[in-house]
């Protein structure tokens, strides 16, 4: 039986994992999936000064108030900075990392540079949700339903961390194949020994278009 505790992606919440989160706690695992502050049924907080630390603690005390070690700690598109942010302070709960289709943020790097975007405002509006991502039109309408505007301090702050990530016993990366998204990041994984690399041939909302598939995957990581 393994512990995971799950980052869910910007503009989500821990509604897009429950597919997933289903099938493992099915198979006898404990799972954790927090909705990140500002979010999903926390989105009435969306007001407050809540930034990319507040999303880090967020996933801390989720750990530190449940007793949770020996974590499999699973990171969803912008849940990679949140990750990486975390095993920065809590190291010693974590047993194996899993970035899904997601970024590995550089020291000193915010999810705003990345994009190159000025990004101003309380919050960030939901970006238009591509036609071909989900296999109907109704899976479509309700996810853009669920999702909501991210405080834009999450997307603004710059995450300064020394790698600690690099240290995790297991780290492992999932790429999402049918689109091009997070190709660069997945590619100079491929030859390094210390990684695990698989790809699943779908777009980016991987919990809900391959959730079978993924918790096959997460169970071996």
């Amino acid at each position: 039986m393994s512990t995971f505790v799950i980052v869910h992606g910007a503009w989500a919440g821990s509604w897009g994992w429950d597919p997933v989160a289903e099938l493992l706690r099915a198979s006898g695992h404990r799972v954790h999936v927090p909705t990140l502050s500002g979010l999903g049924e926390r989105s009435h907080l969306a007001h407050l000064p809540i930034d990319l630390t507040t999303h880090i603690d967020d996933i801390i005390n989720e750990m530190v108030w449940h007793e949770l070690d020996d974590v499999v700690l699973v990171a969803h598109s912008y849940g990679g900075f949140v990750a990486t942010g975390v095993v920065e302070r809590a190291a010693d709960r974590i047993a194996s990392i899993v970035y899904l289709d997601a970024f590995i943020p550089e020291d000193g790097q915010s999810f705003a540079d990345i994009i190159g975007e000025k990004l101003t405002g309380p919050v960030v509006s939901v970006p238009e949700i591509g036609g071909n991502e989900y296999p109907t039109e109704a899976e479509r309408d309700r996810v853009a339903a669920l999702v909501t505007a991210q405080p834009t301090g999450t997307f603004t702050e710059r995450l300064k961390h020394s790698g600690a990530y690099r240290q995790v016993a297991r780290k492992t990366y999932i790429l999402a194949t049918g689109w091009e998204g997070f190709q660069q990041v997945a590619s100079p994984l491929r030859d390094d020994p210390a990684w695990t690399v698989h790809e699943l041939p779908c777009g980016h909302d991987v919990p809900l278009l391959m959730p079978d598939e993924l918790a096959a995957l997460l169970e071996q990581a």
